[in-house]
């Protein structure tokens, strides 16, 4: 290939960059001309991750296995910059391309109004998610996660309300201390390796001597705490319920896949530095990502149950869509692995749909609407008035506005995807996840029946938590007027969830992907030989600690 499609790589950075900067440049009152280039630069995006998605599943004329190297200057990967796209890093772009595309048309009506630089904040979350999917060192890993987080702290405070101040500043101090614990955790895995760049290290790391060894997997234990507590597992997610329950929807729609930006990195890295080819550090950490995620599942179904408010639950579901991930990824195995990126795929479209619709259904509500129907349905208050208005019969004539009725399917639909009920996307996911587990017949472990029970409790808490609030929000204390919601509003949640039917009834084609992607992950032999075409890798353990600090990555 020629021309521009040789820059591919890095177009899905550079455009929301530049579209973020000209936007610095312009008055904050053409909030017009700011909405046409924030929603060009996401339909390109989306449309440059498409093309991407395509071009790393072929391999035409991309190398080994669609794995296609983008070097900054033209430098070695061990000293320069490099951007790597495979199948993985495409479908994240896919993913975020999409759910920026859905929260800015949410946006346009009202919510781009709510403060100052929604649209250069929005790019720039965009540039710094699509940096780190694409990145192929560490350093530039820690770069793009504090572009990402910097805007993700706007879009966080985005609004008024002291609810939403008191929340986003927990949420900045909180990720500020998994930033330090990025930088103590990537310090240490340089002093030892003498590299940052992911696929050196993981050709380093099998040569290590035995005495600098326990310090790689130290250093890589701090990484691993940063990366984690961004995906809220359990007890580190303790933050992320309450903060995303005070995020405008269209933030939230656009953060929630903040957590997923923990799952990759832990997906990535560990496949690749601690994957079979890491000698006596192979596996390390497994065990805790399967316990953590087993535990972050329950204490997410209980959150799930424990919730009176809507945007609470999606918050908590959250919790349980990461410890599912969390668990499968830490299963170890190929098929597994493919369950879960069919998973992760289901549950991000899922839950961005639903902060949505959340905030749709609650505009006509009054403020404390769910407080005082869990209060009513505890002390029966409302029973009499109900009574003398008809009883059994006296609503029977009452037509349901066609908003209400297009809420109630869009609530219904994110229901049925988020807990998993068949035939839907989640159902499958889950049932990917499992088989492989089963497969093993009478010598099934142990973990194996926690995770089944797991995921079929999870499920079942959130069938209960979301009948009861879709209760409480269209039957026992529903809107004192219908909601005005205008298409540009509605067309971003029927958009997602067309797209999960899309993918329950694409189950096939979709599964190979993910499959694809699961084999390439847990056999990294073409993402390692992509990066380093060309490069010599020492022997870090027949160099002395200086030399080996000097002679490769920053």
């Amino acid at each position: 290939m020629s021309g521009w499609m040789d820059h591919l790589t890095i177009a899905p950075i550079v455009l929301p960059l530049l579209a973020g900067a000209v936007m610095m440049l312009i008055d904050e009152r053409q909030r017009t001309l700011k909405a046409v280039i924030g929603m060009a630069s996401a339909l390109g995006l989306l449309g440059l991750a498409v093309l991407a998605l395509a071009v790393a599943d072929s391999g035409a004329d991309a190398g080994a296995a669609g794995v296609r190297v983008y070097r900054l200057g033209n430098w070695p990967a061990n000293f320069g910059i490099v951007l790597v796209l495979d199948r993985f890093a495409a479908l994240m772009l896919v993913l975020t391309g999409i759910l920026g595309v859905a929260a800015l048309m949410f946006s346009l009506p009202r919510w781009q109004k709510a403060g100052a630089h929604f649209h250069p904040l929005f790019q720039f979350q965009l540039m710094g998610l699509n940096g780190a999917f694409l990145t192929g060192d560490l350093f530039n890993l820690f770069v793009f996660f504090e572009i990402m987080l910097a805007a993700s702290y706007g879009l966080a405070l985005h609004g008024s309300g002291l609810a939403r101040v008191r929340a986003g500043l927990h949420y900045v101090a909180i990720n500020l201390s998994a930033s330090l614990l990025f930088l103590i955790g990537v310090s240490m895995i340089y002093g030892v390796s003498g590299t940052l760049n992911m696929a050196d290290l993981a050709g380093r790391v099998a040569g290590l001597a035995a005495e600098d060894r326990g310090l790689l997997e130290a250093g890589a234990a701090i990484l691993g705490l940063a990366f984690l507590i961004k995906a809220g597992m359990w007890p580190l997610g303790f933050w992320l319920p309450n903060t995303y329950s005070t995020l405008n929807p269209a933030s939230a729609a656009i953060v929630s896949v903040l957590s997923k930006v923990g799952i990759y990195a832990v997906l990535r890295l560990w496949l690749l530095v601690f994957g079979d080819g890491a000698g006596a550090s192979g596996g390390f950490g497994g065990t805790v990502l399967l316990v953590g995620g087993l535990l972050t599942v329950g204490f997410g179904s209980i959150a799930v149950l424990a919730t009176q408010n809507m945007a609470r639950l999606a918050g908590a579901i959250v919790l349980v869509s990461s410890g599912t991930l969390l668990a499968a990824i830490g299963a170890g195995q190929m098929p597994v692995t493919g369950g879960a990126l069919f998973y992760l795929t289901s549950s991000v479209l899922a839950v961005a749909g639903f902060f949505l619709v959340i905030e749709l259904v609650e505009r006509g509500r009054g403020v404390g609407a769910d407080v005082l129907a869990v209060t009513r349905e505890a002390f029966g208050e409302g029973d009499d008035e109900d009574a003398e208005d008809g009883g059994s019969g006296g609503g029977a004539g009452v037509a349901i506005p066609a908003t209400m009725a297009l809420l109630g399917i869009g609530f219904l639909s994110s229901a049925l995807l988020l807990a998993g009920l068949p035939p839907l996307s989640g159902f499958l996911a889950k049932f990917a996840i499992l088989s492989p587990l089963l497969a093993a017949g009478p010598e099934v472990a142990a973990t194996t029946w926690i995770l089944l029970a797991a995921l079929v409790l999870s499920g079942l808490a959130t069938v209960v938590a979301m009948t009861r609030v879709g209760i409480d929000a269209f039957w026992a204390s529903p809107a004192a007027e219908v909601p005005r919601v205008r298409v540009a509003e509605i067309a971003p949640v029927l958009l997602l969830l067309s797209l999960n039917l899309a993918l329950t009834i694409q189950a096939g084609p979709a599964m190979r992907y993910m499959e694809d992607t699961a084999r390439s992950l847990h056999a990294p032999q073409d993402y390692n030989g992509a990066v380093l075409s060309g490069v010599q890798t020492p022997a870090p353990a027949a160099a002395p600690v200086a030399a080996k600090a000097a002679g490769g990555g920053r």
